[in-house]
């Protein structure tokens, strides 16, 4: 539930929110075809690692947070917003191992394409929708209310939903959920079992050859990159790097500068069809990640705005006292509250965000098991 705390209805109208706290419709804005999250009040919560210990909370925040500047963070411990077993803390208290933080921040969330997430079918058991591009499955990282359990929980009143299978978040098509734990457990053990069968269409450079291509090749993720690679055995008897991946490629039709291509996964590796497509040389033909073999270390780029605050499940016990909150309070100007102590504000988008996520020509349009399929449309881009 929404948090008040003590003395705040008095003086401000900053309610604080946690996971628990479900999203809804006057929590969007759409601008200039993208979807935002109105930004909000939020709880951070993380237990001190071993290797935190000895910090001073604001080293710390410093040294692992780096989204943000020094200065905030010293603002924020002064001012409460950052506090330890739910006590306040001067900037040279040194944390001790299992302790428990709480960071109160202004959270921006990543805008999306406001595309609907359209659904299909929905059934007793089963909801089937056409997932847009760009739109995280789950919340997860900076992610919370614009993901697609999030917005069909606002848009359509659907809760609890529980995701058969995942799609990337630049991919888009059929996505399946189950709307009790017993069912979604069903669809997971048929997929384990490799009962279910898996079809994508994707859009490639080049024409791609008439007889069915099968890649049978490792994969291996590197996830300070973010970018998977193939790690072909040079010789028979000498073992390869990464997962074993195996994924079936079939022509439906070129026009000599692209095709679109029947992609039937057998495993379930991160990127499979993407990596293994450029293994092929035909990457697909918007996929700035692999159509050149040069690798985006990521790191490089600067700390993205997830890494700058805590993540948690848990509930908060603690308050925060009046005179701190005031000092803390934002106010509303437009759509949205302007937060004076936000590294964001008065942006809707988090800070490096570059606004130009767009999806990849990459689509599920199928998944069929032991008597059942669900199938999703084409997209536009799908046409020669």
């Amino acid at each position: 539930m929404k948090r008040k705390r003590e003395g705040e209805e008095k003086s401000m109208d900053i309610v604080w929110q946690t996971p628990a706290n479900p999203p809804e419709a006057h929590d969007y804005i759409f601008r200039n075809g993208r979807r935002y999250v109105r930004p909000y009040y939020f709880e951070f919560i993380a237990h001190v690692k071993n290797r935190w210990a000895g910090k001073t909370i604001v080293d710390l925040f410093a040294e692992e947070f780096k989204g943000r500047p020094y200065e905030y963070y010293v603002n924020a411990v002064e001012c409460g917003r950052i506090q330890v077993d739910g006590e306040m803390v001067p900037v040279s208290y040194v944390v001790k191992s299992s302790q428990k933080i709480s960071h109160f921040l202004h959270r921006h969330e990543p805008p999306v394409m406001a595309w609907d997430v359209s659904v299909i079918e929905k059934e007793p058991d089963v909801v089937t929708v056409c997932k847009p591009a760009s739109v995280p499955v789950h919340p997860c990282g900076q992610y919370r209310k614009n993901t697609v359990v999030g917005i069909l929980q606002a848009e359509h009143g659907l809760a609890p939903l529980f995701p058969v299978h995942r799609l990337d978040r630049l991919v888009s098509g059929l996505l399946i959920l189950a709307r009790n734990a017993p069912k979604a457990d069903i669809f997971r053990q048929q997929i384990e079992g490799g009962l279910v069968q898996k079809q994508y269409i994707a859009k490639v450079v080049g024409e791609f050859p008439e007889d069915k291509q099968v890649v049978d090749a490792n994969i291996n993720y590197n996830a300070r990159e973010g970018r998977s690679t193939v790690e072909v055995r040079p010789f028979i008897n000498d073992s390869a790097k990464g997962k074993a991946a195996c994924t079936k490629f079939t022509r439906i039709s070129s026009n000599g500068t692209y095709s679109i291509v029947l992609c039937e996964p057998i495993t379930g590796r991160t990127h499979q069809i993407r990596v293994h497509l450029q293994y092929l040389g035909h990457p697909i033909a918007n996929d700035m990640l692999y159509l050149s073999e040069q690798t985006v270390d990521r790191s490089s780029k600067g700390s993205s705005a997830d890494r700058s605050v805590l993540l948690s499940d848990a509930g908060l016990t603690s308050s925060i006292g009046e005179k701190e909150l005031n000092e803390c309070k934002g106010d509303s100007t437009g759509d949205f509250s302007i937060d004076p102590k936000c590294t964001n504000c008065p942006n809707l988008a988090p800070k490096g965000y570059d606004g130009h996520d767009e999806g990849l020509w990459l689509h599920c349009f199928r998944y069929s098991g032991p008597g059942w399929t669900y199938e999703c449309p084409y997209p536009e881009w799908a046409k020669l």
